[in-house]
């Protein structure tokens, strides 16, 4: 009888447990993502005083032999990983992209010269105006609510996989909300900067790549304009410092 009492108790308590184990994980707390996809950080698993833990990319090696010694093996380049084949040297990110954002040939009536960029920051384009009355048009991200601008600059200079060095301003404005910015990140598919950077006037505005692709379309900036890195390339490539740039 005892052993039977024991055993019923045992049995009791392994479900209690097992009830108590899906209770525990049935409301799991949420993993929030950085509202600016500038500005790449996670907060994971919930908690009032949770400090975001920012990304860094990884340093991956690669080994020449199979057993290779620590001495021949070399950290390879962004480039090693799928490439598009319209744009060798841009990563391949598969991802989902309303059509009127995708690159194409449109009619453009405008008093600009070829070779001039034009971006219409309320409907999300850039437009390379070309001969004819055409223009070569890419979708775009742009600055969110309160990082709205337009004016005419130049491109100033242009770069391959930039670094990311967040301004002073962004550090603090995202400290201050609780999120806390790398103060350099080296250039890479993970970097908010992208594939291409390009850079206009004297100011901390850019045109340039994303790490964040489904983001075109949308107004998440802090005032830089973001292309997919494929069509940045593509952009890159067609212009040359010096190119006037029209944001309106």
């Amino acid at each position: 009888m005892m052993k039977s009492i024991l055993l019923a108790a045992a049995l009791l308590g392994v479900c209690a447990t097992s009830a108590l184990g899906d209770d525990r994980y049935a409301t799991r707390p949420p993993v929030v993502l950085s509202p600016d996809l500038a500005a790449p950080w996670i907060m994971q698993l919930g908690g009032r005083n949770v400090r975001p833990v920012v990304y860094q990319r990884p340093v991956v090696y690669q080994q020449r032999g199979l057993f290779a010694p620590r001495a021949t093996r070399r950290v390879p380049s962004a480039l090693t990983q799928p490439v598009s084949a319209i744009n060798p040297g841009v990563p391949v990110i598969r991802h989902q992209i309303e059509p009127q954002y995708l690159p194409q040939m449109v009619n453009y009536e405008t008093k600009e010269r070829p070779g001039t960029i034009v971006i219409d920051t309320n409907n999300r384009f850039l437009y390379l105006v070309m001969d004819g009355g055409k223009a070569r048009r890419y979708g775009v991200g742009v600055g969110k609510p309160g990082f709205e601008w337009a004016g005419v600059h130049k491109i100033t200079r242009k770069s391959e996989w930039p670094d990311w060095t967040p301004p002073s301003e962004m550090i603090s404005r995202e400290a201050a909300k609780g999120h806390y910015l790398p103060a350099r990140m080296d250039g890479g598919p993970e970097n908010p900067l992208g594939a291409r950077a390009m850079y206009l006037g004297s100011t901390l505005y850019r045109i340039h790549g994303t790490n964040a692709p489904w983001t075109i379309g949308s107004a998440v900036s802090s005032g830089c304009i973001r292309l997919r890195n494929e069509d940045v390339a593509d952009l890159y490539g067609r212009v040359n410092v010096g190119t006037r740039v029209i944001v309106m």
